[in-house]
Order: C-alpha cells, then sequence, then structure tokens
C-alpha cells in the first residue's frame, strides 16, 4: 500500500480513467514534490492529457486516488482548488474570446474569469500582468487583441496567464508547440530561467519531443498507452531503452551543454 506524503504537490496513487472500453490511463502512481520540474514525455494517445486534466482538478479518476496540492480528489470543492493551478492547455486556450485585449487576457486569470466583463482591474494586477508579459517575451503585445497574435504569441500569453494566480503548481501542456524555431528556442530559454528560480512553483510541462526540455527539468514521466514506462530522476529516466520503449522506435537520447536530443538509431 502506497503511503500518502501530505507534503506533496501532487500524488496519484493507481490511477486509471477508463473511457468505455478504452484505458486512457493505467494504474499511474506518481509523486512531484514542491521543488521538483517534472516533464511528461511520451506519444500521441499517451495518456499525457489525461494525467494533466487530473492534475489541474478538471478531470477525476476512473479508480485509484488523487491528491492535487494535499486534497484528495472527490473530496474537496475543485471550484476552489483550481485557483491554486496555473494551467495552459490548447483546451483552456480555446475559450479565450479572440476580440480580447492581450492585457486582459492576462489579468482576468486572477479574478478567475475568462473573458472580461465589468471587472474593474486594479493598477497592481495590471502592472503583474505587464511584467509577466514581459517576463515571457511579448511585453510589446499588451495592447494587441489576441486574435491577431500568431500560435506562438498566444502560446506565451497563455503561459503569463497561468502565472498571473502565482500558482502553487504550474501546468504546462506542449507549450512550444506551433512555435517556429527562433519561437521554440527563446521560450525554452525563458523557461529554463523559471526552472532555475528557487521561489518558482512546482512546474510539469506536457511534450512529445526531449528537444524542448529546458535544463533545470529535474524528473522526467514517460508514458505509453496510458501506462507508465519509466519514471524519475531525468539522468536516470531518460535512457535510450526507456526512450524506445516509449516511443516504438530505437531511439539514443543523449545530453550536450544542458540540453537534450534524440535521434533514431
Amino acid at each position: 500500500m502506497v503511503e500518502v506524503n501530505p507534503d506533496a504537490v501532487l500524488q496519484f496513487v493507481d490511477v486509471s480513467v477508463r473511457r468505455g472500453a478504452k484505458l486512457l490511463l493505467d494504474s499511474i502512481s506518481w509523486t512531484v514534490e514542491e521543488d521538483e520540474r517534472w516533464a511528461v514525455l511520451g506519444p500521441n494517445g499517451a495518456g499525457k492529457t489525461t494525467l494533466l486534466q487530473i492534475a489541474a482538478a478538471h478531470l477525476h479518476p476512473t479508480s485509484g486516488t488523487a491528491y492535487v496540492l494535499g486534497e484528495r480528489l472527490g473530496g474537496v470543492d475543485v471550484f476552489e482548488l483550481r485557483p491554486r493551478i496555473g494551467l495552459a492547455s490548447a483546451a483552456l486556450a480555446q475559450r479565450i474570446p479572440g476580440g480580447e485585449r492581450v492585457t486582459d487576457v492576462v489579468v482576468s486569470a486572477g479574478y478567475s474569469v475568462m473573458g472580461r466583463w465589468r471587472e474593474a482591474y486594479g493598477r497592481i494586477d495590471v502592472r503583474r500582468a505587464v511584467r509577466l508579459l514581459e517576463r515571457l517575451g511579448v511585453g510589446e503585445l499588451g495592447e494587441r487583441i489576441y486574435d491577431t497574435l500568431s500560435e506562438g504569441e498566444r502560446k506565451r500569453v497563455q503561459i503569463a496567464r497561468a502565472l498571473m494566480i502565482d500558482p502553487e503548481l504550474l501546468l504546462l501542456d506542449e507549450p512550444a508547440a506551433g512555435m517556429d524555431l527562433g519561437g521554440r528556442e527563446d521560450l525554452i530559454r525563458r523557461l529554463t530561467r523559471f526552472a532555475a528560480d528557487p521561489d518558482a512553483p512546482a512546474s510539469v510541462l506536457v511534450t512529445h519531443h526531449v528537444e524542448e526540455l529546458p535544463p533545470g527539468i529535474t524528473h522526467v514521466l514517460l508514458l505509453r498507452d496510458g501506462k507508465a514506462v519509466a519514471g524519475g530522476l531525468t539522468r536516470d529516466a531518460l535512457t535510450d531503452a526507456n526512450l524506445s520503449q516509449t516511443f516504438g522506435l530505437a531511439l539514443h537520447v543523449e545530453r550536450r551543454k544542458g540540453r537534450w536530443y534524440a535521434r533514431a538509431v
């Protein structure tokens, strides 16, 4: 029996999610501590987004137990829990009104709303939103309309929104997807600084590509067909054998100057 860790940011104990005859997650046990930066790697259909939905308190397990920020899903009001979690995901992005001003997209997160209505945002909140946009390299976009942004620019705005609430847990679902090479490398550089910040919250980043892992990622979880292939310290779990099993292809992985690279053998 797995001992419950009340200080863990996330703890999944034999978590499974079933949709009809399909197992999206199969008996996942996983713990994220306060000072850890995790990446979840796997091919399409591996269960990465489902895992993140549970971590964000947007989905309950079919079986097993999930603790998020010390609270057991099913025994806590998720509407009180969710404001403590910063989330940037494709599903959330679809709900952002296209005609919204970029600064308002960010600052509205602090009011737990999507789209500005009649809220009167304070100067302190607006200044924080502007600083976060600058931190993500898109400070000049504050007055732009969200619909006019490129996909890469939108991803940065979404991350700024996720950070607006000063979260206890940050969840990033494929933050570099849709970016060109320059945009991806600039974002990774900024996420590297975030990972190195001792005051930053625990984080989980989902990706398909080891090349998108920022230096500073401390742990990885490898998923295939809803099952955990391996998990633990990055240097221990990210091996040729584990990555090859995860993606169903003979792969060689290596680390150079803090970055990870993979190629077919």
